[in-house]
């Protein structure tokens, strides 16, 4: 007996040395991965506004944030406007209200939830990567170069960047789930591919193309069948989805006319260039820009990376071609969205946009040289481990373009000169520490693009403060037209002043406080020109209002109008 035991334990020694030990990198993958974010991105919580969109849904949108039977109202309208909108974004509206119950108007907190975002979109791919078949050096260190990309960092370093990280999670999730059910043939898991669908859909319209990924993935990578019955299942979830979300997206109130499918066409040609340039970004990350124009990113890097991907397909043998094709159909898929924006509704090539296409890159660089060849597995997670740690000192020192308005316009201008939207933003952010400076980058951004949205607001101001002020008139009409922005009022105001027009005056700071209500000095102004025009009960009402918003009343105005209430001529 004691004989037969022995052999067993020889048996099974020789069991165990026949599998070698996993490498503890790949052991601890999980770990490795959370680990990995979590260093490169907490230093996040220190960077405050960027002023582009962010300020908007944190401070000027408190008010919505606050209520939380928003959470309903985000389906029925656009995401930075209820009605002048053309973007349907409602779970990213209500992302927003719920941070807000959380954080408040505290920006690290609003930085912590992009960077636990983050992580669970890595945490997703990593699993997804697993499911689709890749092996486990290749999933981890695909992972790991997607987690810590400075390509990727606006998305989490930038607070209205997380609008891509969530439409990750929910496409990678609904992925995940469309092949559990191909594997196992449950309804739950149909169901639920179908719910997480609507929330890709309801996060951005980029979700449209998310079942076509999964057809793909399906079709090339699984070897599914077209026509097979868990397909056509599958088919009608999709198309399901596909229509609940149509048909909720046409009852909201949205201004569709702006995107009319002969402008989308027309622009395709013109920003096919946009794939090359992105490639580049994810393959030679050495120029990155937080507000990137077609005009100004170079194609260098681009052509050189395509010419570094041909090379490394060329020193690969044993290609897998489905793999790549599935890849590259990824990769273009998910950035027809980017090609399809005319320029007159958005002339940024935002980084962010690279999030879920560089899934694609990532299949597509699992079957190249770099991570089929001849070295062995701890050599080959070594490498990847250097390379990912240099990643991340770029990605780092990204961040810190983020870090406050006038850093991160300053960053803009540099990367995109030719933007009048990024010189028109830093000149009005410096006017207070470089007068000239500021003045230059406002004209300048007029020469580029004098319809550019507030750019006629800023001229006008520019000429007020050099006295012209009857010469800002048009400016400020113009701007109106453009985007009825609401401080135009207060200014015109002192136009009609200035002309000796106070009935015009008082028209347009009343137009002003129908927008701001509590604005101190727009209060004044329309206060005393209402004792100036006899208009006491008009100015005894805003005297209360003033109050309510806590605002002091000179003692003497109320004397004033106290004074006036009891004369003979006020009973009369």
């Amino acid at each position: 007996m004691a004989a037969q035991q022995g052999k067993k334990n020889s048996t099974n020694a020789k069991k165990d040395s026949s599998k070698p030990e996993k490498n503890l990198l790949l052991r601890y993958a999980v770990p490795l991965l959370i680990t990995a974010v979590l260093m490169v991105y907490l230093p996040t919580l220190r960077l405050g506004f960027t002023e582009l969109d962010d300020s908007i849904f944190i401070k000027e949108q408190k008010a919505y944030n606050q209520d939380l039977s928003n959470l309903i109202t985000s389906f029925k309208r656009g995401v930075f406007n209820p009605t002048e909108d053309v973007y349907y974004r409602p779970l990213l509206l209500n992302s927003f209200i719920l941070n807000y119950q959380i954080s408040g108007e505290d920006i690290s907190g609003w930085h912590l939830v992009n960077v636990l975002l983050h992580l669970a979109a890595v945490l997703l791919l990593f699993y997804l990567l697993r499911k689709i078949g890749l092996n486990e050096v290749s999933t981890l260190l695909l992972t790991l170069f997607f987690a810590i990309h400075p390509v990727l960092s606006q998305a989490v370093a930038w607070i209205p960047g997380r609008n891509d990280t969530l439409l990750a999670i929910f496409t990678f999730g609904f992925l995940l789930s469309v092949f559990k059910y191909v594997e196992e043939n449950k309804i739950g898991w149909l169901l639920l591919q179908g719910m997480l669908l609507l929330c890709a859909l309801f996060t951005k319209e980029t979700a449209v193309f998310t079942a076509p990924v999964a057809w793909v993935l399906l079709v090339l990578m699984k070897d599914q069948k077209v026509f097979s019955p868990r397909m056509w299942f599958m088919y009608v979830t999709w198309l399901a989805g596909g229509l609940i979300w149509f048909y909720i997206r046409s009852e909201a109130t949205l201004k569709n006319e702006q995107l009319q499918a002969a402008d989308m066409l027309t622009t395709l040609p013109t920003r096919l260039i946009v794939l090359i340039q992105y490639l580049g970004k994810i393959l030679l990350p050495v120029k990155l820009s937080v507000f990137p124009i077609l005009q100004d990113t170079s194609n260098v890097y681009g052509f050189v990376a395509l010419a570094l991907l041909a090379a490394v397909f060329f020193f690969t043998r044993n290609r897998n071609w489905k793999v790549i094709g599935a890849g590259l159909a990824v990769y273009l898929l998910f950035f027809i969205p980017a090609l399809l924006v005319p320029a007159s509704l958005n002339d940024q090539d935002f980084e962010h946009r690279t999030y879920l296409p560089m899934m694609g890159m990532l299949i597509v660089l699992s079957e190249t040289v770099l991570l089929r060849n001849k070295l062995s597995q701890s050599v080959l997670l070594l490498c990847g481990l250097a390379v990912c740690v240099v990643l991340s000192i770029m990605n780092v020192n990204h961040q810190n373009n983020f870090k406050d308005p006038v850093t991160f316009w300053t960053a803009a201008v540099n990367t995109s000169p030719h933007s009048a939207y990024a010189n028109m933003m830093l000149g009005a952010r410096i006017d207070k520490v470089d007068r000239q400076r500021s003045e230059e980058l406002i004209r300048k951004s007029y020469e580029l693009d004098s319809t550019e949205k507030y750019i006629n607001y800023y001229m006008g101001v520019m000429l007020q403060e050099h006295d012209s002020v009857l010469a800002s008139e048009s400016y400020f009409q113009k701007e109106i037209r453009k985007s009825d922005y609401y401080m135009c009022y207060f200014h015109l105001a002192r136009v009609a002043f200035e002309k000796g027009d106070k009935l015009s005056a008082i028209s347009q700071l009343e137009t002003f406080l129908d927008r701001a209500p509590a604005d101190p000095q727009a209060n004044n102004n329309l206060l005393l020109l209402y004792l100036d025009t006899k208009q006491n009960d008009k100015a005894r009402e805003l005297v209360q209002r003033m109050k309510s918003f806590g605002m002091e009343v000179p003692p003497a105005i109320e004397q004033q109008l106290n004074a006036a209430a009891s004369s003979p001529e006020s009973e009369k």
